[in-house]
């Protein structure tokens, strides 16, 4: 760190609320919003990779004409503080307007897209989507409606030390009955201030099973666990301030229980800190091995390297990845690819985001955030904007990565009407077992039996007409499907078929 301006360098891919909101729409409202982490996770959370350095840093500050961009600078300010008509209504203008114009000097996103100033809430909502912590009990669970039911149980959190298992029904929190209620609901009643007491009745093989348990502050970025005899399977959410110490501590676990070949799945994992990357290729690399190199604009070349031994029992690796793995992600996995044997990439090509940035801070507590270089594989290759290709590609079922809209409320749809809400219901029946004839959005006779069917299965009226309840619904059955059961998970079956063989 130099001129303690560098806070911490990531390889990232920064996503604006608009884009994320559109992220969302494609794979949250399909994988999160029955399959929900106990956390408050902020928006910008898609692509990163933060470090330490500022090598090839030119001074450019004697090129500037201090005492021009001031007066322009004042002039401006004043216009727009006092006699924009629109000022009355902003009773921070003179911080308002500055944001603005920081925002536009930072601002190039056709040459850099990952350079912008940012707000002293946006760095704190930043800063917390990295590191994923949160104050509750430290489970991940899927919401049916009628049922809340416990996937996993994180490492060292409070469900793991009082007890509760995965398959565990989450049935009153407080008292308080949760069927019927949302994920956000849930959550809400879940979540508290450290160190409180919340009392949870679950469901466990059809037994009511009451536990207190004191709510903690959570670090989730890594799932893991054996998934046979001597495969494991560990999921990186994020690279955050504690990912390296977790990783550790579940492959420390898996190796007592007899790892000898894994899962790596970064699918959707947009990035993070650069040191948490290098600790966790310390575990999977040889000391002194090339995990990444770094070329600054005056053609300077940084090597990133391990330091520590590996877990030498883990002899082969398939890597996850999909569109949405960037950044420290592609690192890692090209890391692994390029710097040892018995590695297989399995999945859709990754993102493809090849530069660094750093971050300078304010006094009040703004920052920007800016690119210093580009990285590059230890062989060199230069992902950006292209990707790593897998080994072998795999698709995940339509159903899974088309998105879902919405029906609004009282809007029908019957036969012979056509729209991509149908076509969304299609192809959600068809990975579901219904009969269906056709997925293009056109509303058939077949379509309709498929749903009346549906209904039947569901206890719903059976009409065969699809409205927001039906949709919502069908929505729900294939989130529960996709999450509760991996045989459906085509990528995740590949990697199992390739360390089995």
């Amino acid at each position: 760190m130099r001129n303690n301006e560098n806070v911490r360098v990531k390889l990232e891919r920064h996503l604006w609320p608009d884009e994320i909101e559109a992220k969302r729409e494609k794979r949250d409202k399909k994988l999160r919003k029955l399959f929900v982490i106990f956390s408050v996770l902020a928006a910008f959370s898609l692509g990163f990779v933060f470090g330490f350095g500022n090598s090839g840093k030119v001074d450019i500050s004697s090129d500037i004409n201090s005492d021009s961009a001031n007066e322009k600078l004042n002039d401006i300010l004043n216009i727009m503080s006092n006699k924009w008509y629109f000022s009355k209504d902003d009773s921070d203008i003179v911080n308002h307007v500055m944001d603005r114009a920081y925002y536009g000097m930072t601002n190039d996103s056709e040459v850099d897209p990952h350079t912008t100033y940012m707000s002293s809430e946006e760095i704190k909502q930043f800063t917390q989507s990295i590191n994923m912590n949160f104050v509750g009990i430290g489970v991940q669970f899927v919401n049916t409606n009628d049922y809340a039911i416990v996937k996993k149980v994180y490492k060292h959190s409070p469900a793991e030390e009082f007890g509760v298992l995965a398959g565990d029904i989450i049935y009153k929190v407080d008292g308080v009955e949760v069927k019927g209620k949302s994920s956000d609901e849930i959550v809400d009643l879940v979540q508290g201030v450290s160190g409180s007491k919340v009392t949870i009745e679950f469901i466990r093989q059809g037994e009511p099973v009451t536990i207190d348990i004191v709510r903690a502050e959570i670090n989730a970025t890594t799932y893991g666990e054996m998934i046979s005899e001597d495969i494991g399977y560990l999921e990186l959410y994020q690279f955050g301030n504690s990912t390296s110490n977790e990783v550790y501590d579940y492959l420390t676990m898996m190796s007592e229980q007899g790892l000898r070949k894994i899962i790596i799945d970064l699918r959707d994992n947009g990035g993070g800190y650069l040191d948490s990357l290098e600790h966790i290729l310390n575990y999977l690399l040889p000391a002194n091995t090339v995990i990444m190199q770094q070329e600054y604009g005056n053609g300077t070349i940084d090597l990133s390297k391990t330091t520590k031994g590996e877990f030498k029992n883990i002899e082969e690796i398939v890597v996850l990845i999909n569109e949405n793995t960037a950044s420290a992600s592609e690192v890692m996995t090209l890391a692994l690819k390029e710097q040892r044997d018995g590695v297989t990439i399995v999945g859709t090509t990754s993102y493809g985001k090849g530069t660094v940035q750093v971050t300078k801070s304010f006094s009040d507590g703004s920052a920007i955030k800016y690119t210093t270089s580009k990285w590059l594989s230890p062989s060199g290759v230069w992902v950006n904007n292209v990707g790593i290709k897998p080994d072998i590609v795999v698709e995940l079922p339509t159903a899974i990565t088309t998105a879902y809209g919405s029906i609004e409320d009282g809007l029908t749809l019957d036969v012979d009407s056509v729209s991509d809400n149908i076509k969304t219901v299609q192809l959600g029946l068809e990975f579901l077992g219904y009969k269906i004839d056709r997925t293009d959005g056109y509303f058939n006779q077949v379509t309709k039996n498929a749903i009346r069917n549906f209904q039947k299965d569901h206890d719903l009226e059976e009409t065969g007409i699809l409205d927001s309840n039906v949709f919502e619904a069908i929505y729900s059955a294939v989130s529960l499907e996709w999450s509760m059961n991996k045989a459906r998970d085509t990528q995740y079956q590949k990697a199992l078929e390739l360390l089995n063989e």
